[in-house]
């Protein structure tokens, strides 16, 4: 008899638990979120749409510039060779997206105005003052958008765990409100408001990996252009001395 009513009791207890727990899934959740908590997964969406477009854009350039530059390092090496520089300065512009291209081109040309203008001392510093010019120019595309990505990286978990701290007070003002008492009471608002804080890491810490990861790769393009600079400069530097 007792046994019979225990279970009983701990069938009903059950029922009631069951009743009153707070529904996990992510819909419920956005359902039941106020607006501020709306505000802050709006806001790290467009966060996370904003890093994965400079991601993919950085990717496609850089992938570009890569395989150009190989295609252009064996198609020029054969011009300077054969002293052809108009040929040379053609086969850079045909390969536009490269990095190294855009270098060497600057400095043909550079080359090629000093040379019908000033002494050979001047032609080499003309030419060294372009190519400066063009490496900080293609620098400068190259981190183009990166400075957003670590921003993201950087911001994101702060803005998550704004939203956490809003749907806590949120949370803690409905218990007020309802007098309710118990963990029971406030595990639903407090599992709303840590999700922010999820979603905040979740959008920061790709952001922060892929920055890592293109600001190795343009420093690498950094001294392939200081590379192709240096190379140039000796060339014009030997082409001048062989005209003497």
């Amino acid at each position: 008899m007792f046994a019979n009513s225990l279970m009983a009791a701990v069938m009903l207890f059950q029922q009631g638990g069951d009743a009153g727990a707070p529904s996990w899934d992510l819909v419920s959740m956005w359902q039941h979120m106020d607006i501020p908590a709306k505000s802050v997964v709006g806001i790290l969406f467009i966060m996370s749409a904003w890093s994965v477009g400079i991601m993919i854009d950085r990717a496609l350039m850089y992938s570009a510039a890569r395989k150009q530059s190989r295609v252009f390092v064996q198609q020029v090496a054969g011009a300077l060779k054969d002293n052809k520089l108009d040929e040379a300065i053609s086969i850079a512009e045909r390969n536009k997206k490269s990095h190294i291209a855009k270098v060497v081109a600057t400095g043909l040309s550079e080359f090629q105005a000093a040379s019908a203008q000033v002494g050979d001392e001047e032609v080499i510093e003309a030419a060294k003052r372009g190519l400066e010019r063009s490496v900080a120019i293609v620098h400068a595309e190259m981190k183009r958008g990166l400075s957003g990505l670590a921003t993201i990286g950087s911001t994101a978990p702060f803005v998550g765990l704004f939203g956490t701290v809003m749907g806590i007070i949120g949370a803690f003002k409905g218990i007020a409100a309802s007098k309710a008492t118990g963990l029971s009471a406030v595990a639903g608002g407090i599992s709303e408001a840590l999700l922010t804080t999820a979603l905040g890491l979740l959008v920061a810490v790709p952001a922060v990996w892929t920055f890592n990861y293109f600001t190795n790769k343009v420093e690498a393009f950094d001294v392939e252009m200081d590379n192709s600079s240096m190379e140039l400069i000796n060339y014009f530097i030997t082409r001048r001395g062989a005209k003497k």
